[in-house]
C-alpha cells in the first residue's frame, strides 16, 4: 500500500473510530504491527485530554449532519507502562464520496515534540566522584592524585575505569558525560558533585 511508504502515522477508521487500515508509522506508536491495529477503536488507544470532549462532541454532530471538514483532537498515549506518555494530535477528516451514510474517516497523527530524555544520575563512589570533578575543573593527573591520595596510576586505574563503564573515549568526554548524567553538579564553579555543592551566596 502507498500509506506503508509514509513515514507519517495513518490510519482509517470507520465512522465509529474502528481501526480499518493503519500504516506501519501509526502501529509503531503502541509497537504493533498494522494487522494487530485492525478492528481496535482509535480512543481506546488514545487518550483524549481533558479539552478533548468538546472536540469529539463537535465531530460526532458534523459526521451526524454530513459536514466534512478537519477536525483536530488532542490526545495522549504510551506505548508501554512503563514508556513516558506522549502527546499529539489527531487530524481527523471525513474522506470517501459523499453519501447517506457516514463517511470514513481518515485519522493523521502529529506528535509533538518530546523531551530529551534524561539519562538516570549514575552510581560513583565519593573518590570516583572527586577525580571527575577535579578532572573538569582541569587539574592534571598528578594534581587530582595529591588532591584525593592517590598515586597518578591510581587516578588513571579510576579514570579507565570510568570511561570504560561509561563507553567514552577520552577524559574531555568522560566529562561531559558526568554532567550529563548528573554526578557534577550544573552550574557551579569548582564543579562538584550534587552532593558537595555549596550554598549559594554562601
Amino acid at each position: 500500500m502507498l500509506l506503508d511508504r509514509v513515514p507519517v502515522p495513518i490510519a482509517i477508521c470507520t465512522c465509529e473510530g474502528v481501526v480499518t487500515v493503519a500504516n506501519p508509522a501509526m502501529a509503531a506508536q503502541w509497537g504493533l504491527s498494522p494487522g494487530q491495529m485492525r478492528g481496535r477503536r482509535l480512543l481506546d488507544l488514545f487518550r483524549p485530554s481533558s479539552s478533548a470532549a468538546g472536540q469529539l462532541g463537535r465531530l460526532a454532530e458534523a459526521l451526524r449532519l454530513g459536514h466534512r471538514s478537519r477536525y483536530t483532537i488532542d490526545v495522549r498515549w504510551r506505548q508501554g507502562a512503563r514508556e513516558p506518555e506522549r502527546e499529539g494530535e489527531l487530524l481527523v477528516d471525513p474522506v470517501g464520496d459523499p453519501s447517506p451514510e457516514f463517511p470514513t474517516l481518515l485519522a493523521v497523527l502529529r506528535v509533538r515534540d518530546e523531551p530529551v530524555a534524561r539519562e538516570p544520575v549514575a552510581e560513583v563512589s565519593e573518590v570516583e566522584g572527586l577525580i571527575l570533578a577535579l578532572a573538569a575543573a582541569g587539574a592534571t593527573t598528578a594534581a587530582i592524585g595529591k588532591a584525593v591520595g592517590l598515586t597518578v596510576d591510581g587516578v588513571n586505574y579510576h579514570l579507565g575505569r570510568l570511561t570504560r563503564r561509561w563507553h567514552v573515549p577520552n577524559r574531555t568526554a568522560l566529562v561531559a558525560k558526568a554532567y550529563v548524567l548528573g554526578v557534577l553538579a550544573p552550574g557551579q564553579w569548582p564543579p562538584a558533585p550534587p552532593a558537595a555543592q555549596r550554598p549559594r551566596g554562601g
